[in-house]
């Protein structure tokens, strides 16, 4: 089959490798019929996750049809449409029984190598390292799905693969951000980046009860997106200090809950604390004095309000410098994040979804052959061509 590989920083290729197969009763294999590449894969791309190794299969967004299934599979048959979750969860450990999926204690065959970095290890991730299992993505023609009975969403027919393609991560990300902020009628809540996970947690935080979501980006076509689909008020940080536009936008309080959907490869050009911020993480990042660059972590915890929610759906990877910690620890700030429990929301966003309230497909604006990835990925990185989302096309 045909699959998109790592093969470095700033380089991947389609490769012809080795069909996968049926490994354990409760796999299943799905030809994939629409894949993407997130956000999260260009932290791979950067080089900012560790433990890649060449010839990797990338993509952990993707769906398709079964084609096979472990003989312990009772709720999958072959030629059943399925979104397949990016966290693989077993179902069954105490983190699963709560619905914290994420956080799944057997599906991570290299949790040793987690819990040497960060104490733990959180579930397994499709074509996210061997830190976190090794297991082959999605960018590809198939792929095994492991804990079949527990993961895959079985899909209606007559329903587009691009209206619900995202209930693999994006779009319950964007949903468990707004989540996480406990939404109150009458709040403010303020999303750094509109990518596709900051566009779907403003949908999500409107949807949730917030009276009025601020959206904070630099690139015209995302927030044109965040502003006229979405219903957000917007700050172009390169024109404005955001923590002083927060504060008269939200009468000196600051808003209720910010979302940092940005995570570890924050920009900081414009603004001259901002770029000042930006230059350091960037310099120290380089010599590996520091494995992330939290500009938008900073920003956000200066201007939520005492008593205010940080949420980070953004990835973070290691360890960070000069975050505000005592601001926080002043302002009695609760922080909330975490990778998505995908499987605790799908049904309930597909439901949203055939009922006609979310369109989670206004964020696609190039749609591509898997041959053409290479290129996608070298746009969706310089966010050239007003581009806000890539999906592939397996087959075609």
């Amino acid at each position: 089959m045909k699959a998109v590989c790592w093969q470095g920083r700033h380089n991947v290729k389609v490769e012809t490798v080795k069909d996968p197969e049926i490994l354990n009763p409760r796999d299943c294999i799905v030809r994939i019929t629409s894949t993407a590449i997130c956000g999260s894969d260009l932290h791979l791309y950067d080089g900012f996750i560790p433990t890649m190794h060449k010839g990797d299969i990338l993509g952990h967004e993707f769906m398709g049809e079964v084609v096979e299934v472990g003989n312990a599979i009772k709720n999958l048959a072959v030629g059943d449409r399925v979104v397949v979750p990016f966290t693989i969860s077993c179902g069954h450990c105490h983190f699963c029984k709560r619905e914290l999926y994420s956080l799944c204690d057997n599906s991570n065959p290299n949790a040793h190598v987690a819990d040497g970095l960060y104490g733990q290890s959180c579930a397994g991730l499709f074509g996210y390292s061997h830190m976190m299992g090794g297991y082959a993505g999605g960018q590809a023609q198939y792929a095994r799905v492991p804990y079949a009975d527990i993961g895959p969403l079985k899909i209606p027919d007559g329903v587009e693969d691009e209206s619900v393609l995202f209930l693999s991560d994006i779009l319950p990300t964007g949903w468990m951000a707004a989540d996480n902020c406990n939404i109150q009628p009458g709040d403010t809540v303020a999303v750094w980046g509109c990518g596709p996970v900051g566009l779907f947690a403003i949908q999500s935080a409107y949807l949730l009860g917030a009276e009025c979501v601020i959206a904070i980006d630099r690139v015209p076509e995302r927030l044109a997106l965040a502003e006229q689909v979405c219903g957000a008020e917007i700050i172009n940080y390169e024109e404005v200090d955001v923590q002083e536009e927060l504060m008269l936008k939200t009468g000196g309080r600051g808003p209720d809950s910010c979302i940092d959907a940005v995570g570890m490869e924050a920009h900081g050009a414009g603004h001259a604390l901002s770029t000042l911020q930006y230059v350091y993480d960037k310099a120290k990042t380089s010599v590996f004095q520091e494995t992330d660059r939290p500009i938008a972590l900073r920003q956000a915890i200066q201007s939520c309000r005492k008593g205010g929610v940080i949420s980070i759906p953004g990835v973070y990877g290691g360890v960070l410098d000069k975050v505000p910690f005592g601001a926080a620890f002043q302002k009695g700030l609760t922080f909330r994040m975490g990778q998505t429990h995908v499987k605790r929301y799908m049904k309930p966003l597909l439901d949203m979804i055939l009922d006609g309230k979310l369109d989670p497909s206004f964020v696609i604006s190039h749609r591509l052959k898997l041959d053409e990835a290479a290129g996608g990925y070298k746009t969706f990185l310089e966010k050239a061509d007003s581009c806000t989302k890539v999906i592939l096309d397996p087959w075609h």
